[in-house]
């Protein structure tokens, strides 16, 4: 009766605190979880025994399970109910420990690892004093172990327990593992944070789950699995670049139990196209998580498809208030670089929801490409007063400092996100892009690569790796790079045309060609930066048929001796400035704006009277020189090839 109440009372809904009561309330949790799980029970000791049936991973002494109660489960599963039921005490000590961040002595409530009697044993004044006994030399010391050689991992003998309470034991060893991975790493891009870390608990992990997997499929109980230690092996897996076998066991685990949410966001990391998208659709369970699914993979994979649209609109009918529909409804924009309708949407979502923070980040880009820096200033003083110890808030307050060209400040609030946060992957973006604004190119390049690292399928990072090694002239590096980047977003012009410059640069100029005609085919191009990354609103540009493009083009046909295709090109450089009902002979398409006389023009309409000079096409190269003339551009050479047009002209009338 005692241990039913303690454990009603530890699962109790407590009301708000004020901040200062947070850690009395923890320890006052703490403190009833342990008095839960120290009451005499069926079970025995609040430890399990050593003395397990070494035939049986998962075997325990034959104590009798208690019945469930609704109190202490709530699984559907009788044997798992009765499991859940006799460790109840134990899981809710486990739980607090987790919830304070714990983590090693959340897992050893039910799993030791490393006994502590042993580590203390070793430390005694006796064992110090002992003398090793010195090995053999020759073949016989073969199997003598050197100091620094580790033991290899191998399965312990656990007790048996539910399924519940050894995700809990492995989750937080993974977790216990990943702190102290971030700990030997100390400060972001420092001498020791080299990205070698690794979690050297994923050994153990997977043994035993390994373990704890044949188990069950020996026993032909795999059915009655509940789908998160599936997760948890899954995201081991990967961790070890099993890929597809991490993939596998996603699938497993979103199968058994839709409902699962991480296990769908790390199947999402794993798909890298919109045909693998498709591939793996039909795979998943039919319902309501598998449209959520694909909604949240077709958005980053920048598919903005009828079909796509008209999922949101299906769900949206069934949940018209929900913010995380109309979150990826904007997301869907920002990635088809619809940015006004991204605002739009981001703006709705504020005004009914001001605190809520997920992507705001994102918006933050949006409005930063914008050029809206009374909005981003605005969002920067919001997400602050709601929690400035988010990852997106410093990466929101960082962009702010971005625009404001105070690139130190920035990377000081990106740093302070990846501190929150080391696997926040727009941080580490976003802080290549202030290290290249800051000529830092060798610290760029490694902010970019742990980008990748995080998430291989950043375009975003691929395409800084790209321009950071462009700027140190390292072409054939760039041009891996931007492939890479090229085969994520296909369909992005920005990309096509740096690979048409690198080709240019290292002397390829057919597929350079190749490369600038698929820019022109794409709907933006990136022209004329402003900055070293080129993030300013004045470096996206409609590009039906751009000048930046045509005229890179027209110079590669001169180079190959192509002249009357380079002057064919030339033309549609100077028609330009007239728009794209000028390009379109037949008339087919709406009618553009113009650009006006610019450089690249005037540099195409200087090309033209020289060609038309050299054509004997005399009268025409005297009108473009008169153009060049008016327009106040290449005038030297206007005037120049205007005198020599006269002299032509006067000798011939003679």
């Amino acid at each position: 009766m005692l241990r039913t109440l303690l454990v009603s009372f530890c699962k109790m809904v407590f009301p708000p605190f004020p901040c200062f009561l947070n850690f009395w309330l923890r320890e006052g949790s703490i403190r009833l979880a342990e008095l839960a799980s120290s009451t005499p029970d069926q079970s025995g000791d609040s430890f399990p025994s050593n003395e397990t049936d070494s035939d049986s991973f998962m075997r325990d002494d034959e104590a009798p399970i208690p019945q469930s109660s609704p109190i202490f489960s709530t699984s559907d599963d009788p044997e798992e109910a009765r499991l859940e039921a006799r460790e109840v005490g134990k899981y809710l000590l486990a739980k607090s420990f987790f919830d304070c961040r714990e983590f090693d002595r959340c897992a050893a409530v039910f799993i030791r690892l490393t006994p502590a009697s042993s580590i203390l044993s070793s430390l005694s004044p006796e064992a110090q004093n002992q003398t090793p006994t010195k090995a053999t030399k020759g073949k016989g010391n073969a199997n003598v172990e050197s100091p620094g050689s580790m033991p290899k991992p191998h399965s312990p003998k656990l007790p048996r327990m539910s399924q519940k309470s050894l995700f809990l034991a492995l989750y937080a060893k993974y977790m216990a593992g990943e702190k102290r991975k971030d700990e030997e790493s100390e400060m972001i891009l420092g001498p020791v944070d080299t990205g070698a870390s690794i979690n050297k608990e994923l050994v153990g992990i997977a043994a035993i789950l390994e373990s704890w997997f044949d188990e069950r499929i020996s026993s032909g109980m795999y059915d009655r699995n509940q789908g998160w230690l599936e997760y948890l092996y899954g995201v081991v897996l990967k961790k070890a670049n099993s890929e597809e076998e991490a993939k596998g066991y996603l699938i497993k685990s979103v199968r058994l139990n839709p409902y699962i949410w991480s296990a769908w966001v790390e199947l999402h990391s794993l798909v890298p196209s919109i045909e693998s998208l498709h591939l793996i659709i039909p795979k998943l369970p039919g319902n309501i998580m598998r449209f959520l699914f694909h909604i949240f993979a077709s958005q980053t994979l920048s598919e903005a498809t009828g079909d796509v649209q008209k999922l949101l609109d299906d769900l949206e009918k069934y949940f018209p208030h929900s913010a995380f529909v109309k979150t990826q409804r904007a997301l869907l924009h920002y990635h088809i670089q619809d940015f006004q309708k991204t605002d739009q949407l981001f703006t709705s979502i504020l005004q009914r929801d001001p605190h809520r923070l997920d992507d705001l980040d994102h918006y933050s880009h949006a409005l930063f490409v914008q050029d809206d820096m009374p909005k981003l200033a605005f969002l920067a003083q919001l997400a602050t007063a709601t929690d400035k110890f988010r990852p997106e808030t410093c990466c929101i307050v960082g962009n702010y400092y971005s625009k404001k060209s105070e690139h130190e400040k920035a990377v000081q609030y990106f740093k302070r996100a990846l501190q929150l946060d080391r696997s926040f992957l727009a941080a580490w973006t976003l802080m290549g892009h202030e290290y290249v604004e800051l000529k830092n190119t060798h610290a760029a390049i490694e902010s970019y690569r742990r980008a990748v690292d995080i998430n291989r399928q950043d375009f975003r990072a691929w395409y800084g790796l790209g321009q950071a090694y462009e700027l140190l002239a390292m072409n054939h590096y760039a041009l891996f790079y931007f492939q890479r980047a090229a085969n994520l977003r296909p369909y992005d012009a920005r990309f096509w045309q740096a690979l048409g410059k690198c080709y240019t640069e290292i002397g390829r100029p057919e597929q350079a060609i190749k490369a600038y005609k698929r820019a022109l085919s794409s709907g933006v191009a990136y022209i004329e930066p402003t900055s070293s990354f080129g993030s300013g609103a004045s470096d996206y540009r409609d590009v039906f048929l751009s000048a930046e493009l045509l005229y890179p083009v027209a110079m590669l046909y001169e180079q190959l001796g192509e002249l009357d295709e380079c002057a064919r090109y030339m033309e549609m450089v100077v028609a330009t400035e007239e728009g794209e009902d000028k390009l379109l002979e037949e008339g087919g398409g709406e009618e553009g704006q113009g650009t006006g006389t610019t450089d690249t023009t005037s540099l195409a309409r200087s090309w033209l009277a020289r060609w038309a000079f050299a054509k004997g096409d005399l009268a025409r190269a005297k009108r473009l020189a008169e153009e060049l003339c008016e327009d106040g551009k290449e005038v030297e050479d206007a005037q120049a090839l205007i005198r020599d047009l006269t002299a032509r002209m006067e000798k011939g009338g003679r």
